[in-house]
């Protein structure tokens, strides 16, 4: 669903049906603190300043959904919580009625995600735990999915390596609790769907991650020099 709010418009060429209760100015536009409901049924009940949500309010959607937080010309701007209609909710920073900032979003399965958003996706750092499991991705974000470097934590042991297009790619190295490393590298293979329409010669087929083993040794303590020069190749 939608959660962009809907315009409050009064004049000749947007008559609006709705109802209104609350401030104005010299102008007659709303002004100050007021109670809105729109001609689709949705309310509002918040800040106003010449005509357009601006501040703090309640936004209430006629399919459950709400928003209570900040609002800039008429759009959520600055911190505010979703709630959607399903339960998930977003509780962070927007801008220009996107998902952008710092913020944690919990998903109808109870997984989480707390980090950094652009255009309303995960995009930059940050952590998705998932519920179930109690398994953790650390690590970068691009458009939604995983990307560069990263850790996928598990009950007794982790993974840290690249991820590119939201699965593990190349060198990388499993750390187990009980004190060792196993060194290795993700190749991905690939399978095409079996679903695959006859004329649909373009289909992308599927691409599996698997993990060439390599040696084990005991855990490597880093260095400050090491840290830095892995930082740099990372970047680089």
């Amino acid at each position: 669903m939608s959660d962009l709010g809907s315009d409050e418009m009064e004049d000749e060429q947007h008559p609006y049906i709705g109802e209104y209760e609350g401030g104005r100015n010299e102008n007659d536009e709303r002004h100050g603190f007021g109670k809105a409901t729109l001609a689709n049924q949705d309310t509002y009940e918040g800040m106003y300043e010449k005509g357009k949500r601006n501040g703090q309010g309640t936004y209430r959607f006629r399919n459950g959904a709400r928003y209570i937080g900040e609002y800039a010309q008429n759009q959520k701007h600055g911190q505010g919580t979703f709630i959607y209609p399903d339960g998930s909710k977003y509780e962070g920073n927007w801008v220009k009625d996107q998902r952008c900032g710092f913020g944690k979003y919990t998903y109808v399965n109870a997984d989480t995600y707390e980090g950094e958003w652009q255009d309303h996706l995960r995009h930059g750092q940050g952590t998705y735990t998932y519920a179930q499991t109690g398994t953790k991705y650390v690590g970068r974000w691009v458009r939604g999915k995983r990307e560069g470097h990263g850790e996928l934590i598990h009950a007794n042991h982790k993974y840290v390596g690249v991820f590119k297009e939201d699965k593990p790619l190349g060198k990388g190295k499993y750390v187990f609790d009980i004190g060792c490393e196993q060194h290795g590298e993700y190749i991905h293979i690939e399978q095409e769907k079996e679903d695959k329409a006859a004329d649909d010669e373009e289909a992308s087929p599927n691409v599996t991650p698997k993990w060439n083993a390599g040696q084990v040794t005991a855990i490597h303590l880093q260095t400050e020099e090491e840290e830095r020069a892995e930082e740099e190749s990372q970047v680089s």
